[in-house]
């Protein structure tokens, strides 16, 4: 795969002391100050992997895709370009804001911007975290995933599929359309809601301990309005999560044992459970407004017996396994 995870984002915000401390002290990310006009934060040994510019908006600025060899940002700014995407080749400048080695970038029909780059750069110094945790889920995996909210998904779909060759890992119709997209062994670094709205819905990043997303769970409830999803287990990826409301709007996902496929032998298809097995109680929402309905779609997956593999709860073992079966 050419494009292999998500790197990096970029959110562009005028709260940078609210992110330092919802970055830092709850999700557990490090602190970096960029002298005064942006705050980065790193997750592991890459330098940079979210970036808050002090910019109106409180939305999201870019994603950053990763590709497996510098020519693959020739070939994709090629094949862009033929399809009447107008290309920028990143500046020096920027591969050095960005802490990676060269990139270009673009916007999709819903005007994200959208990079891809080569060679990050890896840090000197061994990861801080902001809070006690045992770390987060990335290496080859990425950063995690994000997922947009978008008009329509007829234009949408053909160009993150065709054109940037994200892979269908599958999608749910009810209540909403719901696509999800792998580009690893993660079940996704990326997916779309069918919402008819513009802008981001979430990030997510994944713990390597279920205890580091319960201690941030209770530390999220201490903070009233924080917690957008309460826990909960998502049916396509296994997820055990919470949401919690950015101080940017949009919402942060923080999980833990994530679901992990074999990208040669996975073949997309169609969900039919709804988003979550239990849980994951939208706070945000009216009973009117979709948060009785889902409830209702999480109780019939229950009353139908509907549940992850036993084997889920260790990861690495349930991939194994799979692997075995095949």
């Amino acid at each position: 795969m050419a494009i292999n995870a998500l790197g990096y984002l970029g959110v562009r915000s005028d709260k940078l002391d609210d992110w330092g401390d919802f970055a830092g002290k709850l999700l557990g990310m490090q602190k970096i100050d960029r002298g005064g006009k942006a705050v980065a934060f790193r997750m592991d040994d890459k330098v940079q992997r979210l970036l808050v510019s002090d910019e109106a908006g409180e939305t999201l600025a870019f994603l950053g895709f990763e590709v497996e060899h510098k020519d693959d940002l020739q070939m994709y700014a090629a094949r862009l370009d033929a399809a009447g995407v107008p290309v920028q080749l990143g500046t020096k400048e920027l591969a050095d804001r960005r802490f990676v080695g060269d990139l270009i970038w673009f916007e999709d029909p819903g005007g994200n911007r959208v990079e891809l780059f080569h060679a990050p750069m890896i840090a000197n110094d061994p990861f801080v975290p902001g809070r006690p945790i045992d770390g987060f889920k990335t290496g080859p995996l990425g950063m995690g995933h994000a997922v947009l909210h978008v008009k329509d998904i007829n234009v949408m779909m053909p160009f993150y599929r065709d054109l940037l060759d994200f892979h269908v890992s599958d999608y749910g119709l009810q209540p909403y359309g719901l696509y999800f997209f792998h580009l690893n062994e993660r079940h996704h670094s990326f997916a779309m809601v069918g919402s008819g709205q513009l802008g981001f819905h979430h990030f997510m990043v994944e713990f390597q301990n279920l205890d580091d997303v319960g201690q941030g769970f209770d530390l999220a409830q201490q903070d009233e309005g924080r917690v957008a999803y309460t826990l909960g287990r998502h049916t396509n990826d296994y997820m055990t999560s919470y949401y919690a409301n950015s101080p940017s709007g949009f919402f942060v996902e923080n999980g833990w044992g994530g679901r992990l496929i074999d990208p040669a032998t996975w073949e997309p298809h169609e969900t039919h459970d709804g988003p979550s097995f239990w849980g994951h109680e939208r706070l945000y929402l009216t009973e009117e407004g979709g948060r009785k309905r889902l409830r209702d779609m999480r109780l019939d997956a229950a009353a139908r017996g509907r549940r992850s593999p036993p084997v889920a709860e260790c990861p690495w073992l349930y991939s194994e396994l799979a692997k075995q079966g095949n």
